[in-house]
């Protein structure tokens, strides 16, 4: 048990052991206070929630730099950004800040400022999200009770609305962009990552079965090119439309099986930011689509796969998602014609039944015979 001593100074000493056995103490101006802390003291020991009062003084700075050392699953362009958050984001507020003193109002008070700094909303839930994970390692390692994170009332990030182009703006938009048409095609009826199109060997490419291996990317970080797994570290097949597959076919006449299958015009890897500005960016000013980024050309495959009747399942397989559940809440509007197709489908078999029960015989009645009333 803690004891609780009058000083000569004045001031009360509460001591106690801790779970090592090692002596501690805090010094109060007032009895009551010592006692009150050494009896919350004694109840989180009693409980198992006690923690070294040590550990919480490291910074918010110092343990950031030390959770994102220990990232080592991270791809090396998120680890990169979330350096980026931490060094603009995080350290300008609480480098120096204890972790043990960061407390659930000075938190919503920083989400206030970035949010007055003119910080876009998903920014913000971005900078939150990566502080959060930071204190939950502290919460983790026994250094704070609880992440004063948590909870934060963050701003509405609206959804950006999605622009999805018709077969024939993607025929304008390919035609327009003369001999890097083929990439256009594949990035709008496979709807692969751009950096998964940078990627492609010639060896990926199966024309008996017109398919395509994905199983690599390229990613720049910081001006560096760093080439690693898909996006969610899943390797995928995707089937190319058989007019693709002769254009992709064409393509890759005369390649080596290890070559690129769409390198740059210098024949080094393609970046996204050259292909804009020496092709795609012209291309789509002519097709009248100014403004077009590539990466819409895979939400365009995504409504014309499901347009074309693909279910939820084959458009996450095609895309490369983590989930179905990833896909409809990128995709939920794309979904929605398909039950006005599923109810008119559903009124036609209920007609055809009808139909089935006024004429003689069996057909079309269910399995007790009877029609229903």
């Amino acid at each position: 048990m803690g004891s609780v001593r009058r000083r000569p100074d004045g001031k009360w000493r509460a001591r106690y052991r801790d779970p090592a056995g090692r002596e501690r103490a805090r010094h109060f101006r007032r009895k009551v206070d010592a006692e009150r802390w050494l009896a919350s003291t004694e109840t989180s020991k009693a409980r198992g929630e006690w923690m070294d009062p040590a550990l919480a003084r490291m910074t918010v700075g110092e343990w950031a730099t030390r959770w994102l050392d220990a990232q080592v699953h991270l791809k090396p362009s998120t680890a990169a950004r979330y350096r980026g958050v931490i060094d603009c984001q995080i350290r300008p507020t609480w480098d120096r800040v204890q972790i043990g003193r960061v407390t659930h109002e000075a938190v919503a008070a920083w989400v206030v400022e970035l949010v007055k700094s003119g910080l876009s909303a998903r920014s913000v839930h971005k900078a939150h999200r990566v502080l959060s994970m930071v204190l939950d390692l502290a919460v983790r390692d026994r250094r704070i009770p609880f992440n004063p994170a948590s909870g934060v009332p963050l701003p509405r990030a609206g959804r950006t609305a999605k622009r999805y182009l018709s077969a024939r703006q993607v025929h304008e938009l390919a035609e327009a962009a003369g001999r890097d048409k083929v990439i256009v095609y594949v990035l709008a009826y496979v709807g692969l990552r751009f950096g998964e199109l940078a990627a492609l060997r010639v060896g990926d490419l199966d024309m008996d079965r017109r398919r395509l291996r994905i199983e690599r990317s390229v990613t720049d970080v910081n001006g560096k090119l760093v080439e690693g797994s898909p996006k969610t570290h899943r390797h995928r097949e995707v089937v190319l439309p058989a007019f693709v597959a002769a254009l992709v076919a064409d393509h890759a006449a005369n390649k080596m099986r290890g070559d690129l299958l769409f390198p740059s015009h210098a024949g080094t890897i393609l970046r996204a930011n050259n292909f804009r500005r020496y092709s795609f960016d012209r291309a789509a000013r002519t097709a009248g689509i100014p403004g077009l980024t590539p990466h819409e050309l895979r939400h365009t495959a995504a409504s014309l796969a499901v347009s074309a009747g693909a279910n939820v399942k084959a458009v996450q397989h095609m895309l490369g998602h983590a989930s179905a559940a990833m896909t409809l809440d990128v995709y939920a509007g794309l979904f929605g014609d398909d039950l006005d197709a599923l109810a008119e489908r559903l009124d036609r078999l209920a007609a055809g039944l009808d139909a089935d029960c006024q004429s003689p015989g069996p057909v079309g009645r269910s399995l007790t015979g009877r029609c229903p009333t």
